[in-house]
């Protein structure tokens, strides 16, 4: 490299952190809920990346608290162990057996293996699951589905698979006054002292809505909302994200994605994000540049923004 091109690269790199800048003041003492998973937690260069990007924001100021998930990682174990097992509505059943090992990957390899990136990357994180403290207590998910050829509905039981009753937003916020940034397995604890087995998404969300987060980072293997011409939407609107809802531009697995990010916004976090974990520092991209790499959601009746 000559010394034109060295000069160069150092003028971009004040240019990076000038933009920057702004983002940091207006995010210090903020919380931001990341939700990591997808199929980047199985590159490790990315999960050293991401590791290093949430130190980096816990060292500037912003409180930082990870949910991630582990469905592949699941999904590989069960094989090996020869457990079956069968979807509805993406959701896993998962009977007595299969908690089992949805608990041991989830709160054990998955999550010490992120405490120890970031520890290794220079923060102080803590691994939880909603069981310790029982600071999230957990009901059972139903489903229904109609009969073949009839008018009946029929409640499907998917087993220990629950959704997030209630978050003590409290236990979390001491481990944050602490300097701790609390990475969470989603895991919940019943009524009767059951383990339920919680979509990471829907985690996270419910996290977020107890913390009153500033951003609800969603990351995961796509770029973010596309219009009816497949073309990236970098903001949308609360009631503009439902309309594409309504007329199927928003389809498939997308759909509990931007709803979880929906219920985020209806119930007191600033925004949201859904945005491609795969990037090299995407989240350090969408929180500190004008642009992000995401779609983000708007709060309803709000001027909320990247740049507002």
């Amino acid at each position: 490299m000559n010394d034109q091109d060295f000069s160069q690269m150092l003028q971009d790199k004040a240019a990076i952190l000038s933009e920057a800048l702004p983002y940091m003041r207006r995010y210090a003492g903020k919380t931001f809920v990341v939700k990591y998973g997808g199929h980047a937690m199985g590159d490790a260069q990315i999960a050293q990346s991401f590791a290093q990007d949430m130190v980096l924001l816990r060292q500037v100021g912003i409180n930082i608290v990870v949910v991630h998930g582990g469905g592949p990682q699941i999904g590989a174990m069960l094989d090996r162990l020869k457990i079956q097992s069968r979807f509805v509505d993406g959701l896993r059943v998962t009977d007595a057996a299969t908690v089992e090992v949805v608990e041991m990957v989830l709160s054990g390899s998955i999550n010490k293996g992120l405490v120890a990136a970031i520890s290794h990357a220079g923060g102080m994180a803590v691994g939880l699951s909603g069981k310790d403290g029982g600071f999230v207590r957990a009901r059972a998910v139903r489903r229904k589905t109609r009969l073949p050829g009839s008018a009946i509905e029929e409640v499907l039981d998917l087993g220990f698979v629950g959704e997030p009753e209630q978050v003590d937003g409290a236990i979390l916020s001491r481990f944050i006054a602490s300097g701790l940034i609390p990475v969470i397995a989603p895991i919940g604890l019943g009524e009767k002292g059951e383990t339920f087995n919680i979509n990471a998404d829907t985690m996270a969300g419910a996290v977020a809505q107890a913390l009153g987060a500033e951003r609800f980072l969603l990351l995961t293997d796509v770029q973010g909302i596309l219009d009816a011409q497949q073309q990236h939407i970098p903001e949308i609107s609360h009631d503009d994200a439902r309309a594409l809802i309504a007329s199927g531009t928003i389809s498939g697995g997308m759909i509990p994605k931007v709803e979880t990010c929906l219920s985020a916004v209806e119930n007191g976090v600033a925004a949201a994000v859904i945005m491609n974990g795969r990037v090299p520092h995407a989240s350090l991209l969408e929180i500190f540049t004008e642009r992000g790499v995401g779609t983000l959601i708007r709060a309803p009746k709000t001027n909320e923004s990247r740049v507002s």
